[in-house]
C-alpha cells in the first residue's frame, strides 16, 4: 500500500507573529523597498509581487526576493526561488490520501509530573487538526514522536496482552535500559539491527565484518539468560540480508544467521524471519516498537524495517 510522509505542522511563524496584515497595501510595500527589493526582478515574473499579491506573509516575501536578487546577482535567472513553494498537509485532499497510510512525526514531548500525568497538553492538541484532517479524507494514520523512554514504559506498564516490543538500531550500548526494561514487561522481544551481531557472537557463531561491540558480550549473555528466566520469548533473526560492503549498490545474498561469509556483513533481516517476526505480531495485542531492522537508508537493505512498520501499525 502507498506510503505518504508529512509533517505534523508547517507554520514557520511564531504564533504571535502570525496577525492578519494587508499584504498588498502600502505598509507591505514600503517593506520591500526599505529592504531595497522592491524592483529586483521583472514585475511580471517578481516571485516577491506574486506572493504578496497572493495574501502571503510580507516577511516570506522578503525572503523570496532576496532569493531572487541572489540569484539575479549570479546571473542564474529566477529559477532556484521557483523551489520555496510547498505543500502543506491542508493541500491534500481525499484523493491525495483515501486509502495511503501516512507517517505523522508529531512533537509530542510533553511535561510530566511524577504520577506521568500531562501537566502542558498544548503540543498534543496543537496535533490534532492534522491528525484530524488526515484520517478524516480517509487516511491511516500512523502516529510517531520522540518521548524520552521512561515516559513509554510508563505508558506500557498495564498494556493488553500478548504484549511484544521490536527493538533495533546499530548498539547493543543505546539499547540497555530499553531491553531491561522491557524484560520486566513483555511476552515477546523481537531484535533486530546491527545489535544482533553482539548476541550472535555472544553465542559463538561468526559475523563476518558486521557491526560488533564486543565489549558488551558477556551483556548480550546475560540478556539472553534473563530473557529465558524472566519467560520472555526473545527472538533474534534466523536469516540474514548480507553485503560485500556498506554501500547502496553492495551485492547481496540471504545466508543463515550462523553462516555469515567471511568479509560480509549482515545490513538487513532475511525473508524468514521477517515472516517468523509477522506471524508473532500476530498474536498479540500491544506492540511497540524502538529501532529499525536494517541499514534502511539503502533501498536495498531497508524492506525488513518496512515491512515491519506495517506489520506494527495493523497489529
Amino acid at each position: 500500500m502507498a506510503s505518504a510522509l508529512v509533517p505534523a505542522s508547517f507554520s514557520l511563524a511564531h504564533p504571535a507573529a502570525r496577525r492578519p496584515v494587508n499584504s498588498t497595501g502600502p505598509a507591505a510595500m514600503l517593506m520591500l523597498r526599505r529592504a531595497g527589493l522592491a524592483t529586483v526582478c521583472p514585475p511580471e515574473r517578481s516571485l516577491g509581487s506574486d506572493c504578496l499579491r497572493a495574501g502571503a506573509d510580507p516577511r516570506l516575501a522578503i525572503h523570496v526576493a532576496l532569493r531572487c536578487r541572489s540569484a539575479s546577482s549570479t546571473g542564474r535567472g529566477t529559477r532556484a526561488a521557483a523551489t520555496m513553494t510547498k505543500k502543506s498537509v491542508g493541500d491534500l485532499t481525499a484523493a491525495d490520501l483515501e486509502g495511503k497510510r501516512v507517517l505523522v512525526r508529531a512533537d509530542l514531548n510533553v511535561p510530566l509530573d511524577d504520577s506521568q500525568n500531562i501537566t502542558d497538553d498544548t503540543r498534543v492538541r496543537a496535533a490534532i487538526p492534522t491528525i484530524k484532517h488526515l484520517i478524516s479524507n480517509g487516511a491511516r494514520v500512523i502516529l510517531t514522536s520522540h518521548l524520552e523512554l521512561d515516559y513509554l514504559v510508563g505508558a506500557v506498564s498495564n498494556p493488553k496482552r500478548p504484549f511484544a516490543a521490536v527493538i533495533g538500531g546499530s548498539k547493543v550500548s543505546s539499547k540497555i535500559g530499553v531491553i531491561e526494561s522491557l524484560l520486566e514487561k513483555c511476552d515477546i522481544l523481537l531484535l533486530g539491527g546491527g545489535m544482533i551481531f553482539t548476541f550472535y557472537k555472544a553465542q559463538g557463531h561468526s559475523i563476518g565484518s558486521s557491526l560488533v561491540e564486543d565489549d558488551k558480550l558477556e551483556l548480550a549473555t546475560s540478556l539472553l539468560r534473563k530473557a529465558k528466566e524472566k519467560g520472555v520469548s526473545l527472538m533474534l533473526p534466523f536469516d540474514l540480508v548480507v553485503a560485500d560492503k556498506f554501500a547502496p549498490d553492495a551485492s547481496s545474498q540471504v545466508v543463515p544467521a550462523s553462516a555469515i561469509p567471511d568479509a560480509w556483513m549482515g545490513l538487513d533481516i532475511g525473508p524468514d524471519s521477517i515472516s517468523a517476526f509477522s506471524s508473532a505480531l500476530e498474536t498479540t495485542q500491544t506492540v511497540i516498537w524502538n529501532g529499525p531492522m536494517g541499514v534502511f537508508e539503502f533501498d536495498k537493505f531497508a524492506v525488513g524495517t518496512k515491512v515491519m512498520l506495517c506489520d506494527v501499525s495493523s497489529a
